[in-house]
């Protein structure tokens, strides 16, 4: 099969399908189209729609892993000049990968949504959301120019509005998703600048065509400095990564996502949007081989997020916020291997990443279902033999979170680890550290959450720590999965007497569909991805950047790598974080509460979430209603309203109320007046009558 060109129209059916189930869910399963198909029929199609493209997905990777590929336009929107605006897909081994995780995780949140909104009144419409995202997310990662990707980058960025806020009747849900969206429309405007100034200085937005132009680009600069282009270029690109892929400063959005039901949580923040500023970086890996710059700052900011957003997920009591801090902590991990050329490991990571981080997700709704909508952590324990399928799968997904050997995350973890420690370039430093210091965090508030869920005291039935539904931001939790989110009657927790229950198959299958990869997928894999031909002549790294290549010569095997990584610093950072989280919650609780005492000020500030909430609001929202402010009182008020509109009337007035006073009724005045004119006509004219 080598050499041969994959067929285009089952190319198209991948996204198209998905898209199909979609419109018939959203369009005939809702009171748009009077409710003509039921719930059945919805998620039926919806389902079936992602299960095709799962299909075609799998035999595409195959396909592709024979040698077969494609590169090519699949329709020609428009042409202006020498720019051609086109849709067309790139296949190859690193879509085609991302292709097949996509859909089966999405398969996966479909099949769990039949359970977890079984009761919602929007159901349909919920189902009809997803797909429609996952139809977003395959045209992103299968686009070979930049118009298509820039459709799906900001495809998925409305349809992740629509899913946080998909229980629009609460305020806190509306806040969330508009603070979603118009951050992302920060990171958005330096991605479009990034794509403009590659397409004013490559002449195109097929990304071949780009690459070929990179030492054009390398030797311009941007007019007026001495910049780079390259530079400047990559770190528009990356800036938009920043709000897609939540790196700090613009990860702000992603906790308060949690306002939207479990399954988009899973959707989002594992296998979908927020790697595909993961997945761009990757792409655009011969562009950003040509820039130290952009490496480097890419390198900082990951650090950044992995560390400081680790540190917040310690703290959090609501289980899907501690969830969600670890994604941030995780897509810092990705980051930090972009900025050291480790593409390749930071796209293994983001496979492992997608499978274990969507098991925790959904294990959350589980135990969320089984404890009547109730999500701190404080009110739960012991639900290890209530729960039992639950809690085997959360533990396994919580293991492959840590870095256990032989686990997925293990492989993908420790080599981004290698990968840093082995770079050189500026704040390489500080990024080794903030990797490591990172594994013993994410350890310790991963086991924290464990053990407060499944194991010790059974706290449910009790008064509860705090008031329901609030989390320690003050925010509304999610409600239910049910239409009772509009019911503010709706009990939540477990009442004294009741116990937790088991969730049904529909909702433990995915569970367990999803552990086995969060287990051996790394074991498997590791060979071709990131030491094979896997990514070859896909990921491009430069000569001078190490990257992978120190641990790639030491490379003896999965099982090898296992026996090294028990005598190396994040195998038993890992190990002292499960301890300490084990000691502090399971052995000694007075311990945590000693700390509390004796830090207020640092649980003030990581419970405020360093005040980037804050710096934003009065920063940013608060000069917004400044400059809005001004511009509404000066410009609209007084200049357009006072002046231009209402000042014309008033001088309109002005003269009308003066001639006015002529208008008497009486001929005699008007005769008088015709008189008058006629004098003052022979007046003028009496010069020319001498003359």
């Amino acid at each position: 099969m080598a050499g041969q060109i994959l067929n285009p129209n089952l190319l198209l059916a991948i996204p198209l399908a998905p898209l199909v189930g979609s419109l018939v869910a959203g369009l005939l399963g809702t009171k748009f189209l009077g409710n003509v198909v039921g719930r059945k029929t919805s998620h039926t199609v919806t389902i079936l729609g992602v299960l095709i493209a799962l299909i075609l997905s799998v035999q595409t990777l195959m396909a592709v892993l024979d040698g077969a590929s494609f590169n090519g336009t699949i329709y020609n929107w428009m042409t202006v000049g020498t720019l051609k605006l086109e849709v067309g897909f790139q296949i190859d081994t690193l879509s085609a990968m991302m292709m097949c995780v996509v859909t089966f995780v999405s398969l996966m949140v479909h099949i769990y949504t039949i359970g977890y909104m079984a009761e919602d009144e929007g159901y349909n419409r919920f189902f009809s959301y997803i797909s429609l995202f996952t139809f977003a997310m395959l045209m992103l990662v299968m686009a070979n120019n930049f118009l298509q990707l820039f459709f799906g980058w900001e495809a998925v960025g409305l349809v992740s509005y629509l899913l946080i806020g998909f229980w629009y009747t609460r305020p806190t849900a509306i806040f969330a998703n508009m603070k979603a969206f118009l951050v992302n429309r920060v990171g958005d405007f330096g991605f479009i600048l990034g794509i403009g100034l590659l397409l004013a200085y490559a002449g195109s937005m097929n990304y071949q065509e780009v690459f070929a132009q990179k030492e054009a680009l390398v030797s311009a600069t941007l007019p007026g400095t001495d910049w780079m282009i390259i530079t400047v270029a990559c770190i528009c690109l990356f800036i938009g990564a920043m709000g897609k892929s939540a790196q700090f400063p613009l990860h702000v959005w992603l906790p308060d996502s949690m306002e939207g039901p479990t399954p988009i949580s899973a959707l989002i923040h594992a296998a979908t949007m927020v790697t595909a500023g993961i997945f761009m970086v990757a792409r655009m890996s011969p562009l950003f081989e040509l820039s130290d710059t952009a490496l480097s700052f890419v390198l900082v900011i990951g650090s950044i997020t992995a560390l400081f957003m680790g540190f917040l997920g310690i703290i959090q009591n609501d289980i899907k916020r501690v969830v969600a801090y670890s994604t941030l902590s995780q897509l810092g991990y990705m980051t930090v291997a972009l900025g050291a050329s480790a593409y390749s490991a930071a796209v293994f990571h983001l496979m492992t990443h997608a499978f274990f981080k969507a098991l925790l997700f959904l294990g959350a709704g589980s135990v969320i279902i089984g404890m009547h909508h109730d999500q701190d952590i404080r009110n739960m324990g012991g639900l290890r033999k209530y729960m039992p399928i639950t809690w085997i799968t959360s533990l396994l997904g919580s293991l492959a979170l840590i870095g256990t050997p032989f686990f997925s995350g293990f492989y993908s973890k420790d080599s981004i680890i290698e990968a840093v420690h082995a770079t050189n370039l500026w704040g390489s430093g500080f990024a080794n550290f903030a990797v490591l210091a990172g594994v013993f965090v994410t350890a310790f508030y991963s086991f924290r959450m464990y053990f407060l869920v499944f194991h010790g005291e059974e706290r449910f039935g009790k008064p509860h720590h705090h008031s329901e539904g609030h989390d320690s931001d003050g925010h509304h939790e999610e409600e239910s999965h049910s239409d009772s989110a509009n019911d503010d009657h709706h009990h939540h927790g477990l009442a004294p007497g009741q116990k937790p229950h088991e969730s049904p198959l529909v909702v433990t299958l995915p569970l367990i569909l999803l552990a086995i990869p969060s287990v051996i997928i790394g074991f498997l894999t590791i060979g071709p991805m990131l030491f094979g031909d896997f990514f070859k002549g896909v990921i491009f790294v430069g000569d001078n950047h190490v990257g992978l290549k120190e641990l790639a010569a030491n490379w003896h095997g999965p099982v090898a790598m296992v026996t090294h990584g028990l005598t190396t610093a994040p195998f038993w950072l890992a190990l002292s974080g499960v301890a300490a989280a084990y000691y502090c919650y399971m052995v000694n609780p007075r311990v945590p509460a000693w700390f509390y005492a004796k830090g207020k000020a640092v649980h003030t500030l990581l419970d405020n979430k360093y005040y980037m909430d804050k710096f934003n609001d009065v920063v940013f929202a608060g000069g917004a209603r400044l400059l809005g402010g001004g511009l509404w009182k000066h410009g609209d008020r007084n200049l357009i309203d006072g002046l231009l509109v209402n000042g014309s009337a008033k001088v309109v007035g002005w003269f009308s109320s003066l001639v006015r006073v002529l208008q008497t009724g009486y001929i005699y005045h008007y005769a008088f007046v015709m008189i008058l004119g006629v004098l003052g006509f022979l007046v003028y004219f009496l010069p020319f009558w001498h003359a």
